[in-house]
């Protein structure tokens, strides 16, 4: 069954290291973006009944309980097998988490990304290790269990000590779901533009050399396997039975539908894009920019190898991809158990490079 996902951009600072279409824009802009998407879902014929939502953005957390109920509730097939809100440390309170119960949201994804005050300080995030520590507790004691909470590896000024001092809060806490990034260097961040430019703000000149960083993603992987918490995409691990169902139709090439700005969704066939920005999507008469065939051959490769389990290629995909799949498997990127494919430890860190191999120019 398909999934829902929910872009809410707004946020109440912008991070250093993000790159997404988010931000902090008037709250007019806000209120006109609410009432924007709530016509785009009620535009929506709905020809099946979602299985799973998500709300990212963003920080959907910041929603007043009577908007996020205005847009769950134009949503069919409530309560779903899985609905997840991303949400800011420091903004959990005991009335929200009620809340979002309430709303039929069953899983939390925190945002945390450093548990070291340096490194949040450099980030321009608020929230201590101790204000998560407290709201992990406030989220348990109302029932809402099944918590995600992100890091990120790279980021200014980290190093293996701080590293294992983030993984220890994480042994502390003891999290069903764990996601593991590696930092982005883009020119679509702040950081990442200040250090292809070489410059010096936001702490750009302490970011880790990219061996570090993969040091640090594998000291994770290590970690969180001997916590039981396994790998089971590229970033994302989880107790068993935690898996982000959601976050799997994208790996998995199910169907989704996306609302709200750059929100994307997938029919099975093609791809969809909304508009990038709040104040474009509150504009367009159609939020919708067009549409492009899937190929499905090179997306299987390219998104299904993310999985840890790999993919089953087809006889034909077997033939048209022998020569790259011959040379990772030499060079020990890739690992073939019967009739499965997959990437070895060695080949997630170099997964860009494996998957430009199967992307057609």
């Amino acid at each position: 069954m398909p999934g829902v996902y929910i872009s809410y951009p707004f946020c109440a600072q912008k991070c250093t290291y993000c790159n997404f279409a988010s931000g902090v824009f008037p709250a007019e802009l806000e209120q006109d973006y609410l009432a924007a998407l709530c016509s785009e879902i009620a535009a929506e014929d709905w020809p099946w009944q979602p299985e799973t939502v998500y709300l990212g953005g963003g920080t959907p957390s910041r929603m007043a309980p009577p908007d996020l109920d205005r847009i769950l509730n134009a949503i069919p097939g409530r309560p779903w097998r899985e609905a997840t809100i991303e949400v800011a440390p420091g903004g959990v309170t005991e009335e929200r988490a009620y809340a979002w119960i309430r709303a039929c949201l069953d899983r939390v994804s925190l945002g945390v990304q450093s548990f070291i005050p340096r490194e949040l300080a450099r980030t321009g995030r608020k929230h201590t290790a101790e204000i998560v520590s407290a709201e992990v507790s406030t989220l348990r004691g109302v029932g809402l269990t099944n918590i995600n909470i992100d890091l990120i590896a790279g980021l200014p000024g980290q190093t293996a000590a701080s590293w294992r001092e983030s993984l220890a809060w994480i042994e502390k806490l003891e999290p069903p779901h764990v996601s593991i990034y590696m930092l982005e260097v883009d020119e679509d961040s702040r950081l990442g533009n200040e250090v292809l430019l070489n410059g010096k703000r936001y702490g750009a000149p302490e970011v880790p050399a990219d061996e570090l960083t993969a040091d640090l993603y594998e000291t994770a992987v290590a970690e969180l396997e001997r916590l039981g918490i396994h790998r089971y995409e590229i970033s994302n691990f989880a107790r068993p039975g935690f898996e982000s169902l959601h976050n799997l139709k994208y790996w998995r090439l199910e169907p989704y539908i996306g609302f709200g700005a750059d929100a994307h969704s997938f029919d099975g066939a093609r791809r969809f894009q909304n508009v990038e920005s709040a104040s474009e999507y509150v504009r367009a008469k159609s939020p919708r920019l067009g549409s492009t065939p899937a190929n499905r051959t090179e997306e299987r490769f390219f998104v299904g190898l993310r999985l840890t389990d790999g993919i089953r290629p087809e006889p034909a995909e077997w033939t048209r991809f022998e020569a790259p799949i011959q040379r990772f498997l030499t060079e020990g990127l890739l690992a073939r158990e019967g009739e499965k494919l997959r990437l070895t430890n060695r080949g997630v860190l170099l997964s860009n490079e494996v998957f430009a191999e199967f992307i057609t120019p």
